[in-house]
């Protein structure tokens, strides 16, 4: 039994390896050229359920890179902010936007200015700007016939440090199926563990199957239909006044990035020319900047694995690069994770020869709409993440008008409404944002000894670990990594320790 749990250790668990603190690089927000400080880790493989509980702890990826500003130290604090997609109404605006868009497709009408305030040039962590490289030994690349597994089992007092469970996990408890007359196990008796492995990979074999066709499709808003005396919904607005023959024809495609689809294979490269236009365009990089290697670990890389959920939606969970193409070819492209609660933003970047529709406001209204969509196959998904709001840096502030948002206390991790937020940001650039004074981290770091860590091949409490190592002097890092990441992850990552 446990021999077949190891051999699905990149399903079951996220591991991560300690990068530690990064103080006094530069800040692309203000510029200021030592006053960005952040923790960091690298993340070998990773569930979509720790990162979406990472992500609401003020973490964000960058490739494998995931990291956390210190927002009491950073010169430029971060908050992570979310959009209510099922309550957002675009604004005036927002509207514009669609509208420009709109007359382009239709008639060829190319707007003259060329200033964007939707995600254009937003700096970002990225591995290859801070030179975190892969740590050289992947502990997934092991000889499983000998791992081990003395992480508390569920029938002591401990069993919250026992394995987590991923959405998969959980519909196979919670889902009746039927066997067939003749097959399959009595539904009245326990089910036995044969069963329930075949069971499982012809289920995998079907999400497969269904994910191919889902992905090859275009991801493209239904508009939703509003009686007369309500206003026009965002995917109304997405598709007005486009005639059935429009001159320009514009399609968005959701591809796999991991495990990159065919899709995804088929316009790499197409893909990769756009990006490095836009580097070398609005972020002034060198032509030999932008390397494919550095594309491909920036965007396409992703700890993230893919997983299915019969309450999910049916492209799955995992990391995706969304594709606007415009007569048949790449124009933007938007890279997104679909999460078990939201569509998280990762990054955007578009052709130079269009900057002037406003791309990147126009593809986070199409990344909404999205969320909306997806929302109708899973109901619990309902927010888009657009990355960090900096209210200190004014041209970041735009990501506020996609309302009604939240934004992240640093000290609570409790959701705040923005309204509430901005005069406190106003008068200070780090605020605990939640106005209760008594309230505190609900999931703040109790019990280090239940911390998992990975330690030669084997599983254990970091209590076993201490015990193991009697000369080792690496609590006080792990103390730090363990409150930054919260109780609750810490007892379900794997924490690489060599």
């Amino acid at each position: 039994m446990r021999h077949h749990w190891w051999l699905h250790i990149k399903e079951m668990y996220s591991i991560v390896e300690l990068k530690g603190v990064k103080f006094g690089y530069r800040c692309g927000y203000c510029g200021n050229a030592g006053g960005k400080a952040s923790y960091g880790m690298w993340s070998h493989t990773m569930t979509v359920q720790d990162y979406q509980d990472l992500i609401d702890r003020g973490w964000r990826r960058s490739g494998k890179y995931v990291y956390k500003p210190l927002m009491n130290k950073t010169c430029c604090p971060q908050y992570t902010i979310r959009c209510h997609a099922l309550s957002f109404h675009p604004s005036k605006t927002h509207k514009k936007t669609l509208k420009k868009v709109n007359r382009f497709l239709s008639k060829g009408e190319m707007p003259v200015e060329k200033h964007d305030e939707g995600r254009e040039g937003e700096p970002m962590d990225s591995v290859h700007e801070e030179g975190v490289q892969p740590p050289p030994q992947d502990p997934l690349k092991i000889d499983h016939s000998d791992v081990q597994d003395i992480s508390p089992s569920p029938d002591t007092d401990t069993a919250n440090s026992a394995a987590p469970t991923t959405p998969r996990d959980d519909a196979e408890k919670t889902t009746a199926v039927t066997p067939k007359p003749g097959k399959g196990a009595d539904p009245n008796r326990p089910l036995c563990r044969k069963a329930k492995d075949l069971r499982k990979e012809r289920r995998l074999q079907k999400e497969q199957q269904k994910q191919q066709e889902a992905v090859s499709s275009s991801v493209n808003p239904s508009p939703a239909k509003s009686s007369s005396n309500q206003p026009k919904s965002l995917e109304e607005f997405i598709t007005e006044s486009l005639p059935n023959d429009p001159l320009h024809r514009l399609e968005v495609r959701l591809v796999r990035s991991n495990p990159p689809s065919p899709q995804f294979k088929a316009s790499f490269d197409a893909s990769y020319q756009v990006y490095k236009l836009y580097q070398m365009t609005i972020h002034k990089d060198p032509p030999d900047k932008p390397t494919e290697s550095q594309f491909k670990r920036f965007l396409c890389d992703s700890p993230l694995e893919a997983e299915t959920a019969p309450d999910g939606p049916d492209v799955g969970y995992g990391s995706f690069h969304q594709q606007y193409w415009l007569d048949g070819r790449i124009v933007a492209v938007g890279v997104l994770d679909i999460l078990p609660f939201c569509v998280s933003s990762v990054y955007l970047y578009y052709h130079p020869d269009f900057s002037s529709l406003s791309l990147g406001t126009y593809s986070a209204l199409r990344e909404i709409a999205f969320t909306r969509q997806l929302q109708q196959q899973s109901p619990k998904l309902s927010y888009y993440y657009l990355g960090f709001y900096v209210h200190s840096c004014p041209k970041m502030r735009y990501k506020g008008q996609y309302r009604p948002s939240d934004l992240l206390c640093p000290e609570t991790y409790t959701w705040v409404p923005i309204e509430r937020c901005i005069p406190r940001l106003d008068i200070s650039a780090y605020s605990r944002l939640n106005e209760n004074a008594r309230a505190g981290d609900a999931h703040a770091l109790k019990k280090l000894g239940r911390v998992l860590v990975l330690h030669r091949r084997t599983v254990m409490p970091y209590a076993a670990y201490a015990r193991k190592r009697k000369g080792s002097n690496d609590e006080k890092e792990v103390e730090q990594y363990a409150s930054l990441v919260g109780q609750t992850c810490a007892e379900r990552i794997l924490l690489y320790r060599a």
